[in-house]
C-alpha cells in the first residue's frame, strides 16, 4: 500500500497596498512606526496591509484604507504583483488610486503620519525596496 507523505504546503501570505494619488500627482506616503516588531519599521510605504484568511487583495485594500486612515478612494485599479522578498515574504498586490483631500485631516491609526511627496522627492526617502519598485514601476508606465 502506497502512502502520501507529502504534506500540503501553507499558502503563501498576500497583501496588498495602493499607489494613492492627487490631481498635482503626487503620492500618498505612509511613515510606519519604529517598532522592532512590524515589518519594515520607520519607513516610507503605501497603506495597505495583509490579507485575512480568505480574504481577496481588493477587498484587503478597501479594509486598510478605511482601518488606516478612515480613505474611501475612488477609481481603485488592480496593477500588479510584487513579493517583499526582504520583509514580510507576502505578494503584495498593487492597487491605483486617486484622493485630492488633505492628509493631515485623516483620522491615522497606525503609523506615525501621512504626506503627499511630489515623485521628483521620493529618491531621499526610506522606502521599503518592494514598495520603491512598484512606485516606479507605476510611475513609468503612466502618460506623459
Amino acid at each position: 500500500m502506497h502512502q502520501d507523505t507529502t504534506a500540503e504546503r501553507p499558502a503563501t501570505a498576500r497583501g496588498a497596498v495602493a499607489i494613492i494619488t492627487n490631481r498635482r500627482g503626487e503620492l500618498l506616503l505612509h511613515l510606519r512606526d519604529d517598532l522592532p516588531n512590524i515589518a519594515w519599521p520607520a519607513h516610507w510605504s503605501l497603506l495597505g496591509g495583509g490579507c485575512d484568511p480568505g480574504e481577496d487583495p481588493a477587498a484587503a485594500i478597501v479594509r486598510e484604507l478605511d482601518e488606516e486612515a478612515g480613505l474611501t478612494a475612488s477609481n481603485l485599479t488592480e496593477l500588479f504583483e510584487i513579493t517583499d522578498h526582504r520583509g514580510s515574504g507576502q505578494i503584495v498586490t498593487f492597487f491605483s488610486a486617486i484622493w485630492d483631500g488633505d492628509e493631515t485631516r485623516l483620522p491615522l491609526s497606525e503609523g506615525v503620519k501621512l504626506q503627499f511627496f511630489a515623485p521628483e522627492h521620493l529618491d531621499i526617502l526610506t522606502i521599503p525596496p518592494f514598495i520603491r519598485d512598484g512606485i516606479n514601476r507605476h510611475l513609468a508606465a503612466r502618460p506623459s
